[in-house]
């Protein structure tokens, strides 16, 4: 076995992911498993405080020695670092919110410490909060974020965009993390095409439907898009009932107009903040999606200074972090 310098996760609402890094933070192996926070493998105890809270620390343990335990049995002393909800509210331990703005350096310098065993500490990486107008949080990106920024230079703008359920922008300037925005994009795109009447008329493809996607987009920019996403989003369902939009192309349709306005808004945020016109922008996430989000960034001009993918984002950052809080030598 190679030697291994770190042991990183990436432990989510929905699943657990594992990585076994070596010098420099290089992938040696890597896992991933079905236990998130809110599905952690069921532990038979009648040992408790009547709160059932050791058997959800029992499950916890569990989770964390399915991911990782041989690696460390194999590798006895190899300091462990975590990032995502496993430091919520609901996860193994709460690491609280750290404020924003904060220097990326800086994300290292305050995490959360729990005791496993005799030796054995993990080690949980902070949130971040945004207290000014309507406060805002994030646990994850911010991981990411640090990962993707080790790679480039300089201190000029950078927006990173974080496509999902919950799709965050991060405004990253002279390297310090000063402002973020939360979409819950794909959370309702998944409630209006599950759950409403749009729904009842979609039928899904084999294959996208870039035109309706398109169409979607620029919705936005019309007339009509200035009534707002909660009236436009009737016209997956109007469209169809005229002919001008079949079954199959509605759900491309909805991903269109809604992922449109998010990118409408987030560049007129940007405008009233006085900011650049066209940020370095960098895209981390499923590639398809990111895909999506790039056609819509071409689409409302800010692409100007060119858009990245990254990939590996997560484990550079947890690397990245280790190294800041002085966990590897």
């Amino acid at each position: 076995m190679s030697t291994t310098r770190l042991i990183a996760l990436d432990w989510g609402t929905t699943s657990l992911r594992a990585y076994r890094l070596g010098d420099d933070g290089v992938v040696l192996d890597k896992r991933g498993l079905p236990w998130g926070i809110m599905n952690l493998p069921t532990i038979d105890t009648t040992v408790g405080d009547g709160n059932n809270n050791s058997s959800r620390d029992a499950g916890f343990v569990r989770a964390f020695d399915e991911a990782c335990g041989d690696w460390l049995r194999d590798a006895p002393g190899t300091p462990v670092i975590a990032a995502g909800m496993v430091g919520s509210a609901q996860g193994w331990r709460e690491a609280a919110y750290v404020d924003m703005p904060l220097a990326v350096a800086d994300v290292g310098k305050q995490l959360t410490r729990v005791e496993i065993a005799a030796g054995l500490v993990l080690h949980i990486v902070p949130g971040l909060l945004q207290r000014t107008g309507l406060p805002n949080v994030l646990r994850g990106e911010e991981t990411q974020v640090v990962g993707v920024l080790e790679s480039l230079e300089g201190d000029a703008e950078v927006l990173i965009g974080l496509p999902g359920t919950h799709s965050k922008w991060v405004r990253v300037q002279a390297r310090r993390m000063t402002h973020f925005d939360t979409f819950m994009t794909g959370e309702v795109y998944a409630v209006l095409s599950q759950h409403t009447i749009l729904g009842r008329t979609m039928e899904r493809g084999d294959e996208p439907d870039n035109a309706a996607f398109e169409r979607g987009l620029r919705v936005a920019q019309t007339e009509e898009g200035r009534a707002g996403v909660l009236s436009n989003i009737f016209s997956s369902r109007t469209l169809s009932l005229v002919g001008e939009l079949s079954p199959r192309s509605q759900p491309d349709y909805l991903s269109g107009l809604l992922i449109g306005h998010e990118i409408a808004a987030l560049k007129s945020t940007r405008e009233a903040a006085g900011c650049a016109p066209s940020p370095h922008i960098i895209l981390i996430g499923d590639d398809k999606l990111c895909a999506r989000y790039q056609a819509a960034l071409n689409l409302y001009g800010l692409n100007l200074n060119g858009i990245d993918i990254a990939a590996q984002a997560t484990e550079t950052g947890l690397w990245k972090i280790a190294l800041q809080a002085g966990l590897l030598s």
